[in-house]
């Protein structure tokens, strides 16, 4: 169908003269349909991601006024291509104005529908060409605590975009199916401190400008960039009163970790770790696939963290909590580590390959725990193989999870998830052998670096690897409602707990 031509144009013009044409014909004129959410069909996040494109790069830009209550102005540029003919483009974006909207150089139509942006640009795209989208839009934070995005701190703000948060923040393809390369602009008061993912390749500091009556004080341009592609809800920007940490870790890589600043002595003695923790993933999964590292312990309480790629989200009370022993912080620390390569380097192609990210990374963390701490990972599974049945019952078997509760997408992220597909991975272990599983983990992060998989993909490699017919194994442990024996360990029992009734 031909786009709509802008009213009062010299197409506008010969449309008329050819519908008239028409009309005396006895012909009606085609017309696009109505405006309406997209999605990628993703099962259980069907409105999540948008078709028909290829997001390549994402250059963001924000500036910030020190009021962590107030919009914060932006301009969002998109570098993508088209993979069929489009004469609408879709993008994920809520929670924000959007001022106008640019598509290859022309201003271009807008609407909103449900949480997409709707864009109608001048002339529709064909498959192959390549898209130029420039969004003027506002960055609200206010209300967004608790549901994702903007998550305000003590001092400023950073983000938690994790599941479909992101694009509460800016607009773009949703979904981490459609990786991309990011650069982040963020313009702040020059007394606060901007970090973003990836490496900072630029900080322009202008003239100080005195504050007077009604003046404003001297601001700073920060501007970060990935070295790799990333998913939209690992994007990460924070600003506060902060403190950056430099150290180096295994084979010069730069280590940066982010602080408040009156927290800079208090936290070394956790921030110190990173370097040797890094060094032990790398003796189990190979190098380290990314081109920084670091901890954000941010000055909120968000309930979790979060392994935003190279500059993981944590809680400050986290580390200076008594309550929490060290071995305990220890692992915690690791699993969002282990993210990098599970969840973050490779990448879920759909929701439902979830537990392949949660699976690993508390695989890892209880490896951790054993190896550092004395903890059995034996003893740890055994628990888990217990509640599996309890929490396959309640949100479903580790690689068919059931839906979140609506509005509450957070709630993905279940028992099932964690221990529940750790416990996949240790009857794996104990099937192919603590050898072919090692390779299995090294060829994974390998073979998939930088991209999506599937969790048919992971089940061919251990088959590959093994040598094994995996079918029946896999189907059970990954899709039934009931969890299947635990190879090595046959008196090991699992049984389903019903919830208390309401009153």
């Amino acid at each position: 169908m031909l786009l709509s031509p802008r009213p009062g144009s010299r197409a506008a013009r010969r449309l008329r003269g050819a519908v008239l044409v028409a009309a005396s014909a006895g012909l009606v004129a085609a017309t696009l349909p109505a405006p309406t959410p997209l999605g990628i069909g993703d099962p259980l996040f069907p409105h999540l991601g948008n078709p028909g494109y290829d997001v390549l790069t994402y250059d963001i830009t924000f500036r910030y006024g020190g009021d962590n209550t107030k919009p914060l102005d932006a301009l969002t540029k998109i570098e993508a291509r088209a993979t069929d003919r489009l004469e609408r483009v879709n993008l994920d974006f809520t929670h924000g104005t959007v001022r106008s909207v640019m598509v290859n150089g022309r201003a271009a139509e807008f609407t909103t529908k449900g949480e997409d942006l709707v864009v109608t640009p001048a002339t529709a795209a064909e498959a192959g060409q390549p898209l130029h989208i420039a969004v003027a839009h506002t960055s609200d934070p206010s209300g967004a605590q608790g549901t994702g995005g903007w998550v305000k701190t003590g001092d400023g703000l950073v983000m938690a975009n994790q599941a479909d948060a992101a694009h509460r923040v800016f607009p773009g393809n949703d979904h981490p199916a459609d990786k991309a390369h990011f650069t982040f602009r963020v313009t702040a008061p020059s007394d606060l401190t901007v970090v973003a993912n990836g490496l900072r390749v630029a900080r322009t500091r202008p003239l100080p400008l005195p504050r007077v009556a009604g003046g404003q004080a001297a601001v700073t341009t920060w501007e970060y960039r990935t070295l790799h592609p990333m998913a939209t809800e690992l994007a990460q920007v924070s600003i506060g009163r902060s403190t950056v940490v430099h150290r180096t870790g295994p084979h010069g890589l730069p280590v940066r970790d982010v602080v408040r600043t009156a927290d800079r002595t208090l936290m070394e003695p956790w921030l110190k770790k990173t370097p040797g923790q890094l060094a032990w993933m790398e003796a189990k999964v190979g190098p380290y696939p990314f081109e920084t590292y670091g901890i954000l312990a941010a000055d909120a309480e968000t309930g979790f963290e979060l392994e935003t790629q190279t500059l993981s989200l944590f809680e400050r009370s986290l580390f200076v909590r008594a309550a929490y022993p060290e071995w305990y912080v220890d692992s915690v620390m690791v699993h969002e580590l282990a993210h990098q390569w599970f969840g973050n380097s490779v990448s879920p192609r759909t929701w439902s390959d979830l537990w392949l990210n949660e699976g690993h990374a508390t695989w890892y963390e209880a490896l951790y725990a054993e190896e550092k701490a004395q903890k059995p990972l034996e003893t740890r599974m055994r628990a888990a193989y217990t509640m599996s049945d309890t929490w396959r019952a309640a949100g479903g078997p580790p690689a068919a999870p059931t839906p979140p509760a609506p509005g509450d997408k957070i709630s993905l992220f279940r028992p099932v998830v964690y221990d529940g597909s750790a416990l996949i991975l240790y009857a794996l272990r104990q099937k192919i052998g603590k050898a072919a599983f090692e390779e299995l983990e090294r060829r994974w992060v390998s073979d998939h670096r930088d991209g999506t998989a599937t969790t048919a993909d992971f089940t061919g490699l251990a088959e590959e690897i093994s040598g094994k017919d995996l079918t029946s194994f896999f189907a059970g442990w990954l899709y039934a409602k009931k969890t299947p024996p635990m190879p090595g360990h046959p008196d090991w029992r699992s049984r389903a707990v019903s919830a208390p009734k309401p009153g």
